[in-house]
């Protein structure tokens, strides 16, 4: 394979970036992977607020979260496949433009049809950020460390949906337009930010192709439709899309869980927009865990050091382990203290201070965070693994398609469980609705676990077909 002048100047460009233009590269990629997710996580605390202005019920608006779901997880397989043919870093800044123009068009939206075509454009420019970026980061992280660097990008993306639902919550109480209006200005500043990024070589972080790519080689294949059936061929690759089908059919039901604390705060008697802010805060709060994602990353690590089957039985174990635990969690009485009616910072104070003062609150928070730990292992060792099974030019579009069963599995667990909650209010009156529902969905966890299982098996052959094949490329290039 030779080298052209395209390719010398491309090298040029990708190695101009010193350490702290590395490092600047990866900071801007990690915050544009939890923007998108601030995005994601800001309508469900605003429902209620949303609904009313458009005089429409809230499980339409529902229905336009699970949607959105959906369209961006369909936009990203074309934004990855475009990606793992050709250069990455226009395709995120287009991105990043389209979803910033979607939700600015949400805030200023004067009915549902024209909220749900803006929250749509939001999506397809959601799908490129984190395929394509994905893709990316991949090509920085070495094999040994893709557990706990995944583990950091996954955080990315819990923290931004913690955001979401914290910002929603908070500058949205009295006014929903608000956090809207706010994160395009931070969208657009992000797509600034993408122009001084570090150009990142594919293939550059894969030890069989450092010696070649050191001595002036170019790693220049490509993606190709003769490429898909291969993917798919791949038993690793087959279970770790699938899983996505059940895994975020449970993680989708969890985006009401701010609406099961804000209904449990209105039957206390506390008024709506208090109990908005009730419900984001405890949801923010319990949703602390996620940030054992790096422990399990690391774990993760260490296990695939021992064994090929490592990443994938350290995600197995984590799942089928956090399903008592979100069991307990949505039935534990919470007893909330909080001034009504008072300022957000007055509210987030007291719900903060009950954590240490009331014990049903102190022993609901304990057992979140264990169980968004157990599952937090999920992450980044599904990250890593994808990128542990397939060549470089296969890696964005197999996230890709994982993210769209991932989709479709979010859309259905949080539009289902819209329909599982209204059909059990003649069972059981609200929020003890909410709390049986989320907790039923919580079962998609087991053929999750099962499929994570069945990864561990097949991925030793999979990860050794591709080391092999990176090897025999390197001797040609």
């Amino acid at each position: 394979m030779t080298v052209t002048s395209g390719g010398r100047e491309q090298r040029a460009r990708g190695r101009g970036g010193g350490p702290a233009h590395r490092l600047y590269s990866v900071v801007v990629f990690v915050v544009l992977a939890s923007l998108d997710n601030v995005a994601i996580g800001l309508v469900p605390p605003l429902y209620g607020p949303i609904a009313r202005t458009f005089d429409v019920s809230t499980g339409l608006l529902g229905v336009v979260t699970a949607v959105s779901f959906l369209v961006s997880a369909v936009a990203a397989v074309g934004w990855a496949y475009v990606g793992d043919r050709g250069n990455r870093k226009p395709l995120l800044m287009v991105g990043t433009l389209l979803w910033a123009a979607g939700t600015g068009g949400s805030a200023l939206a004067g009915g549902y049809l024209t909220f749900l075509a803006a929250q749509f454009v939001a999506a397809v420019g959601l799908g490129a950020v984190g395929s394509v970026g994905f893709s990316v980061v991949t090509d920085l992280i070495s094999p040994a460390r893709r557990g706990l660097v995944m583990s950091f990008w996954g955080l990315s993306q819990g923290v931004g949906t913690l955001a979401g639902t914290l910002v929603g919550g908070l500058l949205g109480a009295t006014d929903w337009r608000r956090p809207f209006l706010l994160l395009t200005g931070v969208g657009l500043t992000a797509t600034v930010a993408y122009l001084f990024t570090y150009d990142i070589r594919r293939g550059q972080s894969q030890p069989e192709l450092v010696d070649a790519l050191d001595s002036g080689a170019e790693y220049d294949y490509r993606i190709s439709r003769a490429d898909l059936p291969r993917i798919l061929d791949r038993r690793t690759n087959r279970w770790l899309i699938l899983q996505g089908l059940t895994a975020q059919a449970a993680f989708g039901s969890l985006v009401w869980l701010p609406r099961l604390f804000a209904e449990r705060a209105e039957a206390q008697g506390y008024s709506e927009s208090t109990a908005v802010v009730v419900g984001s805060v405890f949801a923010t709060l319990f949703q602390l865990g996620g940030v054992l994602s790096i422990v399990g990353g690391l774990v993760g690590d260490a296990a695939q050091r021992r064994t090929p089957r490592g990443r994938a039985v350290v995600a197995a174990v984590g799942i089928l382990a956090a399903l008592p635990f979100y069991l307990v969690l949505f039935f534990v009485p919470v007893t909330i203290d909080v001034p009504d009616g008072g300022s957000g910072g007055a509210v987030v104070g007291a719900v903060l201070a009950s954590v240490f003062t009331e014990p049903s609150v102190g022993l609901s928070l304990l057992t979140a965070v264990v169980a968004l730990a157990l599952t937090s292992a999920n992450s980044p060792n599904w990250f890593a693994l994808i990128a542990d099974v397939n060549p470089p030019e296969h890696r964005g579009t197999v996230y890709s398609l994982g993210n769209l069963v991932n989709g479709v599995g979010r859309a259905a667990g949080n539009g289902l469980v819209w329909g599982a909650f209204q059909g059990l209010r003649t069972a059981f009156p609200p929020p003890l609705n909410f709390a049986v529902g989320l907790a039923a969905f919580q079962l998609f966890f087991i053929p999750t676990g099962v499929m994570y299982w069945l990864a561990s098996r097949s991925s030793p052959t999979d990860i050794d077909n591709v080391h092999n094949l990176l090897h025999t490329r390197a001797e040609r290039l």
